[in-house]
């Protein structure tokens, strides 16, 4: 987890840090985010502390006497094989009922987090334009504390006429006011540069610049949006699919379905008008005529005096199908992404907790054939194994939200390739195969390269 959590630091750095959020606003940010990440990292440490137990069991001989007592490798799993059970249905109920409530204060504090603008903090030599309409740029900041400017330049953006105004000063000082929605240059020594456009909305040639010099001046910029983080209601993230339970994304399933039925018939019902011919005076005559069977190429059957006007129409009519049915096809793909992503949040809920039990089963066998304990080749062959459980995981999830492959086949790929490793190793493990033993393969190369000088010799 905690490696995770620095991944997450790394990834939001510049979306934290300089923004002056107090110590807890972060330290939430982080416990929210250790939650969803419990994922990923709770199958990670069953393989790894089943591939440690086992494997310090067999470097200290311990499995040996358990075997020579008579008690299968399978018997000897049974304790912490009902341990797993238990971490694994708590981590169903977890995934249904405490993570989407993590999940939904994760997104809306993340959420709030990205978008609160920086804070004002002013470094020499450099433009900012953290407060809208204002470009500051000073040479150097004075010793005696950072309120103390000089060298300062100012483009005054806020005008209607589009063109900025310019302030020079020597130098100058920062202050805030008492309720800290504006902040105050104190400016002194400088000039201002206003430029007028022309008087009126005719074209003038000849345009005004005025140059005012100044002792002491003031400049008020407003401050209130470098205030404190407002929080969003988290209401508006609550029917996204990984804020929700299982009989929430149920619903949302059945309702997304419901909508997109709805929404084909009546794209089907729309498209289908333009092929049919108008019925305005059906019910307003008797008289009946015969349907015409029309021969060869149609275009012979109008004439020629209406031809233009025929086929400008079917240009038309052409047209507006086109539009109904691409503004049609841009929808349904998102109803149907939506759709994707319910079923593959409620699949998710189940594979949480067999992918517990599965490397449960390739760390436990794995550690009693390496014999290996504490931090060293356990925790490579945790990583390795763990790295290959978590592409196929990720590379079959992608596939299914982007409906190439179906969501059932996406989130259960990962446990479908590596049940048989898993029932492999564990048999392995009953029998005491050396299939990670260094010494075994060196003999069975050093026997081999025996044989080959027998047959030269003879």
């Amino acid at each position: 987890m905690f490696i995770l959590l620095m991944f997450f630091l790394f990834k939001y750095i510049d979306d934290l840090i300089g923004k002056g959020f107090e110590w807890y606003t972060i330290a939430e940010v982080m416990i929210y985010a250790s939650a969803s990440n419990v994922a990923m990292a709770l199958p990670l440490s069953v393989l790894l502390s089943s591939i440690m137990t086992f494997g310090t069991l067999g470097e200290n001989y311990e499995l040996v006497a358990i075997k020579s007592a008579g008690v299968s490798l399978q018997k000897a799993m049974r304790p912490l094989f009902v341990l797993i059970i238990i971490l694994s249905i708590a981590s169903f109920y977890f995934s249904d009922y405490m993570l989407p409530k993590a999940n939904t204060k994760y997104y809306s504090l993340l959420f709030d987090i990205r978008n609160k603008k920086l804070s004002f903090l002013i470094k020499p030599g450099v433009f900012n334009n953290s407060i809208p309409g204002y470009a500051i740029r000073v040479d150097h900041k004075g010793k005696g504390g950072i309120d103390s400017l000089y060298g300062i330049m100012i483009y005054d953006h806020s005008g209607t006429n589009g063109i900025p105004k310019i302030i020079i000063a020597k130098q100058g000082r920062m202050t805030k006011t008492t309720d800290g929605k504006y902040m105050l240059l104190k400016l002194s020594d400088g000039i201002r540069y206003e430029e007028d456009g022309g008087r009126g909305n005719s074209y003038n040639n000849r345009q005004t610049l005025t140059r005012m010099r100044f002792k002491e001046t003031e400049v008020k910029l407003d401050f209130s949006t470098f205030g404190d983080m407002s929080r969003t209601d988290e209401s508006s993230f609550r029917n996204n699919a990984p804020m929700l339970n299982r009989k929430g994304l149920i619903r949302r399933q059945d309702s997304l379905s419901k909508s997109l039925d709805s929404a084909n018939r009546s794209a089907k019902i729309n498209v289908s008008s333009y092929y049919k011919t108008t019925s305005y005076v059906k019910g307003y005559t008797k008289v009946k005529s015969k349907e015409k069977t029309i021969k060869g190429n149609i275009l012979n059957s109008i004439p020629k005096k209406d031809l233009t006007q025929v086929l400008q129409n079917a240009s038309d009519l052409t047209a507006s199908i086109r539009q109904v049915i691409n503004n049609r096809i841009l929808s349904y793909q998102d109803e149907k992404k939506e759709i994707i992503g319910a079923r593959v949040e409620y699949l998710r809920k189940y594979t949480l907790a067999f992918s517990c039990l599965l490397l449960f089963f390739i760390g436990a066998p794995l550690g009693a054939i390496i014999r290996k304990g504490g931090l060293g080749l356990p925790v490579v062959i945790a990583v390795v194994f763990f790295l290959v459980y978590h592409i196929i995981s990720t590379v079959a999830e992608k596939s299914a939200k982007e409906g190439t492959l179906e969501p059932i086949f996406g989130m259960w790929m990962a446990i479908i390739v590596l049940t048989p490793l898993g029932i492999f190793l564990t048999y392995k493990a009953t029998v005491d195969s050396a299939l990670f033993d260094i010494d075994y393969y060196k003999q069975l190369i050093l026997g081999l390269f025996k044989r080959k000088k027998l047959k030269a010799n003879n």
